[in-house]
């Protein structure tokens, strides 16, 4: 069946949902998102130290919290895309394009998640059921109208990158709940989740509009009416520059030997980009970014380099963050 035609086929004529169906839309499958709460994590104990009780509890508690809300949004997501998603090569398939769901279980299923997922906050730390709560907005204001960021262009990009620096909250506040990250830290993490979301525009606006024309990418998403595959390329050029200036303003402050790191996290946007500009890019799937392997394996030394930095002193580096200026006069004598 064409995507137009099951875009358009009433509820009748599709198939009738199991409970398979129902769960599916939760998407557990994308948990490895959440990998983004470690940095905040790992940070938070190297900065502060734990500032809490239990930390195995804790951590325990928060990741599960952060699983449950975002198969929440999840959840409303897919049920409030589903008649864009039919113009969508893949999201075609999902399961509310192609079966009969009824929106009661839809919605019920929606707090299912969510209720646990905030209990499991609040018994982590207020600090921590605050930011989970707007883990769980962050979802209310991209999909559900009148507001739907999503159908807004640029705007689409920055809300939903939000999550980046509110999964990176939620790790900090498993240790230290006392305190948030530091803003320079907080916004390089959202500029470099606005580039990941940028370049995965930038893959669909390729992929689809070479397979398809640029009327069905429009009938797909409407912020797709206000970019261009040049908008989009520029736009993602200017949140790695944002995010590489603010992780630069973070090393520098917080541990100058961090600095070294610096061509590491300019070599993992490279290489990202480079992925986002191939047919059918896993930019489009990030829940798949685990089986590219060159890319795991660049991320993996800019992790260890991170680590060895963590342990060494480098005195000479502290005139990175003073004024210093190479005399050129000539001394007599």
């Amino acid at each position: 069946m064409s995507l137009n035609a099951i875009a358009a086929s009433p509820i009748a004529d599709r198939w009738r949902a199991s409970l398979l169906d129902y769960l599916a839309l939760a998407r557990l499958d994308h948990s490895t998102k959440h990998v983004f709460i470690i940095p905040g994590f790992v940070l938070a104990y190297v900065l502060r130290g734990p500032q809490g009780g239990d930390l195995l509890h804790a951590a325990a508690l928060g990741l599960l919290s952060a699983v449950l809300i975002a198969s929440a949004n999840y959840v409303i997501n897919e049920w409030l895309d589903r008649e864009f998603d039919a113009f969508h090569p893949a999201k075609s398939a999902r399961t509310c394009v192609s079966k009969a769901l009824l929106p009661q279980l839809v919605y019920l299923e929606y707090g299912l998640f969510l209720v646990p997922g905030l209990i499991c906050a609040a018994l982590v730390a207020p600090t921590f059921l605050v930011v989970a709560a707007g883990f769980a907005l962050s979802g209310l204001v991209y999909n559900v109208r009148p507001l739907r960021t999503k159908d807004r262009a640029y705007v689409d990009v920055l809300s939903e990158s939000i999550n980046n620096p509110i999964r990176l909250m939620l790790g900090w506040a498993m240790v230290d709940p006392y305190t948030i990250p530091p803003s320079s830290l907080i916004i390089a993490y959202w500029m470099g989740g606005a580039f990941l979301m940028g370049t995965k525009r930038l893959s669909e606006y390729r992929d689809i509009t070479a397979a398809g024309g640029i009327d069905l990418l429009h009938r797909y998403r409407r912020s797709f009416q206000r970019y261009s595959e040049h908008s989009l390329l520029i736009s993602s050029f200017l949140y790695a520059i944002l995010s590489a200036f603010f992780i630069a303003v973070f090393l520098i402050k917080y541990r100058i030997e961090y600095v070294l790191a610096l061509p590491a996290f300019a070599s993992l946007f490279a290489l990202y980009l480079a992925l986002s500009l191939k047919r059918d890019s896993v930019a489009q799937k990030p829940e798949r970014l685990m089986r590219e392997t060159r890319l795991m394996l660049v991320a993996g030394a800019t992790v260890a380099l991170l680590a060895v930095l963590t342990f060494t002193d480098i005195p000479g580096l502290k005139q990175l963050s003073s004024p210093h200026y190479i005399d050129l006069t000539l001394t007599p004598g």
